[in-house]
């Protein structure tokens, strides 16, 4: 199998020394080489035509985690617990999976990876969860915690892709988010949820891999079920049809 190229949404940070940077966790990186991928970090402030440049190139692109989406964008009003926000990071990334439906290059979303989607697509989120769903159970365990802290229970849907993938009706996952998807986006299809009915995966119908979840893989790699989403991804970025494992 050759290996294919994977893009990774980055974000802006700094040094100690204010020196900027564009950066992503590395666990998604070695989530992805792990599973028999290239990674490529995809910097921010790229036009148009850059970035077209690197879908031409690119077998897939792995929508990161980060701060949070602004809520203009998704038709909604400001919230005060909405932080983190980078107009030009939402901006390339709402573009860039418009991109990827239309040309059909598998995707794979983490965390706000998974609401950037829904938003693409015409979906909106709550801006803050346990604000705005009075009957939500707390999603967001950080700081304070382990990465890899299994925070709660997640329901998957049967016959789903992810089904498939997972091998189980139910998993345990971290959680790291306070915000959520409020409004499915027509065409996507929700197919894992909370125990309190929040949205925790998301797929694309008919397309060659169109997945996304709310919660962190990267950093469950210890499970084989979390490995085989990465997996799962990179064949079909390579275009390979056999087994996951």
């Amino acid at each position: 199998m050759r290996q294919p190229l994977i893009g990774i949404t980055t974000f802006r940070s700094a040094t100690n020394r204010a020196v900027p940077l564009f950066s992503a966790a590395r666990a998604y990186a070695e989530a992805i080489a792990q599973a028999g991928g290239a990674p490529v970090l995809l910097p921010l402030g790229a036009d148009e035509n850059t970035l077209n440049t690197y879908l031409e190139r690119l077998d897939g692109i792995l929508f990161s985690g980060g701060g949070d989406v602004q809520p203009e964008t998704y038709g909604s009003q400001a919230h005060p617990l909405v932080d983190e926000v980078d107009p030009d990071r939402d901006g390339i990334e709402l573009w860039l999976v418009q991109q990827v439906v239309r040309r059909r290059q598998p995707f794979l979303g983490i965390c706000r990876g998974f609401q950037v989607i829904n938003i693409s697509l015409g979906g909106t989120l709550y801006e803050d969860i346990l604000d705005q769903h009075p009957a939500a159970q707390r999603h967001q365990y950080f700081p304070g915690y382990p990465r890899s802290f299994q925070a709660h229970t997640v329901r998957v849907h049967p016959g789903s892709r992810l089904s498939g993938l997972l091998q189980a009706e139910t998993v345990q996952v971290n959680s790291l988010h306070h915000q959520g998807v409020r409004q499915l986006a027509p065409g996507l299809q929700a197919t894992a949820t909370a125990e309190d009915g929040i949205l925790e995966a998301l797929e694309l119908p008919g397309h060659p891999f169109g997945l996304a979840v709310q919660w962190h893989p990267e950093w469950l790699r210890a499970d084989p079920a979390m490995r085989r989403i990465f997996r799962a991804f990179i064949l079909a970025a390579a275009r390979v049809e056999e087994p996951v494992e």
